[in-house]
Formats: structure tokens, sequence, C-alpha cells
């Protein structure tokens, strides 16, 4: 059907992204070989590169900190309603 949009999974896009990086094949070739757009696979390229320095620097790793943080507030917000209700 025409004008049909395929949905690709992370895996898929995570492969692709990676022969783009690596330069082996052009995008044109990565195109023809998996049936999709340019701007897609470009895009897919940009977003892992975007991953990774975000990977590197830290910043993940300080989002995670500060998800545990809001996961130990939440838990003792718990506590004390459960205190509270049962007093």
């Amino acid at each position: 059907m025409a004008g049909e949009r395929k949905n690709y999974g992370a895996g898929v896009k995570a492969k692709v992204a990676l022969e783009a990086i690596r330069g082996e094949l052009t995008v044109a070739e990565l195109v023809a070989k998996l049936g999709g757009q340019q701007t897609l696979i470009n895009t897919w390229k940009r977003q892992a590169l975007e991953g990774m320095c975000g990977i590197l620097s830290g910043k993940a790793e300080a989002k995670a900190a500060e998800k545990e943080g809001e996961i130990e507030n939440l838990h003792a917000k718990i506590g004390q309603l459960v205190a509270e209700r049962d007093f």
C-alpha cells in the first residue's frame, strides 16, 4: 500500500545507526538496503551520537541518581501516609 509507514524497532534503529556511524556503507546504500528514507537514517545516526555523548558525559548517571532520589522520597512519603492512616 502506498504511503504506509514502517515501524522499526529499537534494535533495527541502533544497528542501522551504528552502520551509518561506521561509514562502511553510504547513507544511500543503507537506504537501498533498508528501504527507508535518508532523513530517517540521518536522524537515527544523530540520535545515537547525542545519546552516546550524554552517556559519556555522565548525564545519564546523573539522571539515574535523580530518579533514585525521587523513589526514596516517594517511599518515605508512602511510609508516612501508612503510619498516619494506621494511627
